[in-house]
């Protein structure tokens, strides 16, 4: 199957079904000599991984990555890295209901469709565990990134159903299952409560942004650095709606408010979101993601089976009823495989550029 290689100097190969012996992903073009180990990657699968709370999937995976290759002595060699998570709490007879009907919203009529046959367990290929890989892969993105530039990426929950969420302190989005960045989490779970116990499930909006981006990263025309970042949003499951900066909210603005005044103190807003012309403006990345709602939920609907019969169909099994929630660290890890690959394609094309302006502060916000 095509389009499992993410990137282009720094090049990430993912590989693995839901519910085969093991997930994983190949990087191809990590630069030498930089020090990794499974203990950098760790923490950010802990942070994506089911099983956290009673608010997501109760499938218990430890999620415990391994590095079989790329790495002598500690380092980085250069070569590819080959990073690898087993498979342990497959509950495949869990779909075996569903494997002649299709779930209104999954990919299982169009992977029918495209391919002739499909893995109905735990929708294989189109399941929210292959994201595990990519988190593993930005892991090693964000080191390189922080080490060479400092730039640091965060991510929160702005938004859960129709329960929208104000913005105290990031320090609050470690200390609650949600990634929200207030302190009272209690509407959230009342409401998760409820939806667990009604069968239905809903969708999300996430934030997430990097800090201390160098200027310059992006092109013009087709290999935009917002462009590729709308991409890269696009690959992670369930995200139908993607918001560089003020997004969709620039409709109502005017010219005259919109535009990013630079000053010899800094950008006096960031309407932009970090990007000008498709080119990184040393500014703060900000992009905004829509996440659907589940798919695989008790509730009946109506479908058709195989043979194009009306049908009934119900998703037993575990599932999270809001796949948002633990979709912030997998932003983070797809927004900072974008600044790399822009990083390493910039340095290789324009690493000489001497800039005739100095450049311009982060925005003063």
């Amino acid at each position: 199957m095509s389009g499992n290689t993410f990137g282009t100097l720094f090049a990430v190969t993912n590989f693995g079904e839901s519910h085969g012996p093991a997930i994983g992903c190949v990087i191809d073009g990590c630069p030498p000599g930089m020090p990794l180990s499974e203990a950098d990657i760790q923490p950010d699968l802990d942070r994506r991984r089911p099983g956290t709370s009673r608010y997501v999937t109760q499938r218990q995976e430890e999620d415990k990555v391994e590095i079989l290759s790329g790495v002598f002595e500690g380092h980085t060699t250069g070569t590819p890295i080959c990073l690898l998570i087993r498979n342990t709490d497959q509950r495949s007879k869990d779909y075996s209901d569903i494997a002649k009907t299709f779930r209104p919203g999954h990919a299982d009529y169009t992977y029918l469709q495209k391919y002739g046959l499909r893995d109905p367990r735990g929708g294989g290929r189109a399941s929210a565990r292959l994201t595990a890989p990519m988190v593993a892969a930005g892991a090693v993105a964000k080191k390189w990134l922080a080490q060479k530039y400092g730039t640091v990426f965060r991510g929160c929950m702005q938004q859960i159903g129709d329960v929208a969420i104000g913005f105290e302190s990031w320090e609050h989005v470690p200390h609650n299952p949600f990634f929200a960045p207030v302190a009272d989490v209690s509407q959230l779970e009342t409401y998760m409560d409820a939806l667990r116990k009604s069968g239905d499930s809903c969708g999300a909006r996430i934030r997430v942004m990097a800090s201390s981006v160098p200027v310059g990263l992006g092109a013009p025309l087709f290999d935009k650095l917002d462009a590729d970042i709308a991409y890269a949003m696009m690959g992670i499951n369930a995200v139908k709606g993607v918001e560089i900066g003020a997004g969709f909210a620039s409709v109502a603005q005017r010219g005259s408010t919109h535009g990013d005044s630079p000053t010899p103190e800094g950008f006096r807003t960031n309407n932009a979101g970090g990007v000008l012309g498709g080119i990184s403006s040393g500014q703060d990345l900000e992009v905004s993601i829509a996440i659907k709602p589940t798919s695989s939920i008790l509730t009946p609907r109506e479908t058709i089976d195989i043979t194009g019969q009306p049908a009934e169909v119900v998703t037993k099994g575990r599932h999270d009823p809001c796949v948002g929630i633990r979709a912030t660290p997998i932003a983070e890890a797809m927004l900072a495989l974008v600044v790399i690959d822009h990083a390493l394609r910039h340095r290789a094309q324009n690493g000489d550029v001497v800039a005739p302006v100095a450049v311009v502060p982060a925005a003063r916000l």
